[in-house]
């Protein structure tokens, strides 16, 4: 009973042993079909091909980027300067030992003279002041740094600029510091209101 399940199982084995091995042989011949062969090999050229040209784009566009932008760093450090030089004339401006002197008036228009040519540079070099005083504010633009309440204006208004933000070509080199205009509380203008009521009714008693 034994020996017949022991080949009856050896039989199965043989099979599936011949099985295994046609599928290999059909795997091979598929592998060695020569029309399936220059199909895999013209799929694998393209792949290559295209992986190439992607490299080549990037390659154009790195280059590009490094001639047109190559100074972006330089130019950012500059703005520095042209912010040093705007603090020295405030300095100078404040000093009472120099206020209406002309070593003062001199030095002032020295100042000026550097500060213009430095920005003339940079417009030569395609970097751009931001426009912002009575602009809307864009956040892509314009850093708020504070609200000033002035009815006169639309909210969100540029209505200070503490310090110049500039473009280099189509990219941001610093965003331009400002002040934005908000609305006037209503709780503050009622208080200002009834302070003025109160002040006129004091001058009104005092005559």
């Amino acid at each position: 009973m034994e020996k017949e399940e022991n080949l009856n199982q050896q039989s199965e084995d043989n099979k599936e042993f011949k099985e295994n091995k046609e599928s290999e042989k059909t795997v091979e011949n598929k592998e060695l079909n020569p029309e399936d062969k220059i199909r895999e090999l013209e799929d694998k050229l393209a792949r290559a091909y295209a992986e190439i040209e992607n490299q080549r784009r990037r390659f154009e566009k790195e280059k590009d980027e490094a001639f047109e932008y190559g100074g972006f760093s330089l130019a950012r450090e500059t703005l520095n300067l042209i912010d040093n030089l705007e603090r020295s004339k405030i300095a100078l401006e404040n000093d009472e030992n120099l206020k209406n002197s002309d070593a003062l008036k001199k030095t002032i228009n020295h100042l000026n003279i550097i500060q213009t040519d430095m920005i003339s540079i940079l417009k030569k070099n395609n970097i751009e002041e931001i426009k912002s005083i009575d602009q809307k504010l864009n956040p892509n633009l314009h850093q708020a740094m504070m609200e000033v309440e002035d009815d006169n204006k639309e909210p969100g208004t540029v209505v200070q600029e503490i310090q110049k933000g500039f473009m280099m070509k189509d990219r941001l080199l610093r965003p331009s510091l400002v002040a934005v205009s908000k609305k006037l509380d209503k709780k503050d203008e009622n208080l200002k209101e009834n302070q003025k009521s109160e002040e006129n009714q004091s001058k009104t008693n005092e005559k």
